[in-house]
């Protein structure tokens, strides 16, 4: 699928309800999921298990799946965001190509010893900014080292001496890094701005 007939389907993606500021739950764009998408079935990383984790509305999973991922499953916490996520995806028509599992992303319910299959993660984890939750991306990558053969994950700009240190302690490289606008528009009350931009970094990751 094309990419900007990605970005098309997944404009139609619903949000969060009532997001939680403690869990930093702030939708991926869809120009940004698509994106992301794009470029792990260009280089040939969604043949096996893809796992979107922390998957809040299934934007990445979604895209995933339509993008013709082999076996897709969405992992979170917050059974009224699954909720939502489901029904995007009887929305997309992809019901059937996506499995949601209620779980904390930072402990994916993925049985090591049965892998026969390369696992790709996409994820847009929180980035920590929220004070009780710092370094929370930190959690979400060590996960990843330890269930992943790649991983394409979303981080705060200025990330990616963290990013590249954080993977080659754990056997990985990273092999792509671009820049990512995400436009967000207001959904907590300190929130100044009825739109804001913030500058991320997107990080593909061959683990070992």
């Amino acid at each position: 699928m094309a990419r900007r007939t990605l970005e098309r389907a997944l404009e139609s993606v619903a949000g969060f309800d009532d997001p939680r500021v403690e869990w930093e739950q702030y939708p991926t764009p869809a120009d940004v999921a698509a994106h992301l998408v794009h470029l792990a079935s260009l280089r040939g990383d969604l043949g096996g298990t893809t796992l979107d984790l922390g998957c809040g509305t299934g934007v990445l999973a979604l895209g995933a799946a339509l993008a013709s991922a082999e076996t897709v499953v969405g992992v979170d916490r917050d059974p009224a965001a699954l909720a939502v996520a489901r029904g995007n995806a009887t929305r997309l028509d992809a019901a059937a190509r996506v499995e949601w599992v209620l779980a904390d992303a930072t402990r994916p319910p993925i049985c090591l010893n049965s892998r026969s299959r390369p696992v790709t993660v996409l994820m847009n984890p929180p980035f920590g900014a929220q004070r009780g939750n710092r370094h929370a991306d930190r959690a979400f990558l060590a996960a990843v080292a330890e269930v992943a053969d790649v991983s394409y994950s979303i981080h705060n700009a200025d990330s990616r001496e963290f990013v590249e240190a954080f993977a080659a302690d754990e056997g990985g490289e990273v092999t792509d890094a671009f820049a990512a606008a995400l436009d967000v528009d207001r959904q907590f009350d300190f929130h100044g701005e009825a739109r804001r931009t913030i500058e991320t970094e997107v990080y593909r990751i061959e683990w070992r």
